[in-house]
């Protein structure tokens, strides 16, 4: 009986030890855990910082002062910088993107006698891409059929010019010439461009009021100008809201040689290739052909963009290695 005693408190003390032995391994594995837990968020803490903007002391549209002293224009220009600045792919992609086009589009906007700033009106409507929106608006200036052709924009089954930049900048700027003579500023012209002319003039009426910035306006038109706004001040500052490239990161202009044509073509596909490149590097150039032929019933005169010579090897394999 003695020894049944002590075999069985030699059996509850294993038990007793044992509870004991697995209550110390799980509480150290606990322990461990939340330490791992709190490493982890001092490392992220530590690593990762997403920084408020301090907003420019001085800024303008088009030689026009922007009253940033007003709360809501400081806090909506605030918004569209914080957007632009932490949305850094759309953005970087809009700097390379600024490098090939805006020296096309600059020198047509000066021509013009429109400011240099409504290159930045193009980036925000299309982020110089030939976009559609759901709308049917089209091209780098998102022109609506109707107004294309209002503002002298062949538009039809084989030509639609609203996707030629030199031709559909052309246009904007006779819209945006127009404005500024209706409504007297050009940031009125720039929130034009959104709302339509007719919309504005009438909101200006209805609030009795003459300056884009003491408006009541629709979400869009109100964050309208204030997102050029930001494109501006980013792109002309880069480095300032944190973004760092190397000039070789940009992507360059294509230099291009023109030829005319008044006839009709009856396959592009072949046109391309006797002028020694593909119907891919032809599309691209002139996106405003819309057909792969171009009947031409009434003889125009249309201006072809071919690569110049020193151009080919960036746009097209070598002609030995195609197959």
């Amino acid at each position: 009986m003695k020894r049944s005693n002590a075999s069985l408190i030699a059996i509850f003390s294993l038990i007793i030890v044992g509870a004991g032995v697995a209550e110390f391994f799980t509480s150290a594995k606990t322990d461990s855990k939340a330490e791992n837990e709190r490493t982890y968020q001092d490392y992220f803490n530590r690593d990762y910082k997403i920084y408020s903007l301090n907003l420019p002391q001085n800024l303008s549209f088009a030689g026009e002062v922007v009253p940033l002293q007003l709360s809501d224009v400081s806090e909506k220009l605030d918004r569209e910088l914080h957007v632009n600045t932490y949305w850094q792919s759309n953005t970087l992609l809009y700097l390379k993107r600024s490098n090939k086009w805006f020296p096309v589009i600059e020198p047509i906007l000066k021509e013009n006698g429109v400011p240099e700033d409504f290159k930045y009106l193009a980036l925000i409507e299309s982020g110089l891409t030939q976009v559609v929106s759901p709308a049917g608006a089209t091209g780098f200036w998102q022109f609506m059929e109707g107004s294309g052709r209002e503002y002298g924009l062949e538009i039809n089954d084989e030509v639609d010019e609203r996707y030629h930049v030199e031709k559909a900048t052309e246009a904007a700027c006779k819209y945006l010439k127009e404005a500024k003579e209706k409504f007297g500023t050009w940031t009125l012209a720039a929130a034009s461009y959104n709302m339509g002319q007719n919309g504005l003039e009438h909101q200006l009426e209805r609030q009795k009021a003459s300056n884009y910035y003491d408006l009541l306006l629709n979400t869009e038109t109100a964050r309208y100008v204030f997102r050029i706004l930001a494109a501006k001040e980013i792109l002309d500052h880069p480095s300032k809201y944190g973004f760092q490239y190397r000039d070789e990161h940009l992507w360059e202009p294509i230099k291009t040689e023109i030829v005319k044509i008044d006839t009709s073509v009856d396959d592009f596909a072949a046109f391309a290739k006797d002028k020694g490149i593909n119907y891919k590097v032809l599309k691209n150039l002139n996106p405003w052909l819309r057909q792969s032929y171009l009947r031409n019933r009434a003889g125009k005169s249309y201006d072809i963009k071919l690569p110049e010579e020193s151009a080919m090897s960036k746009l097209m394999l070598d002609s030995n290695k195609r197959g």
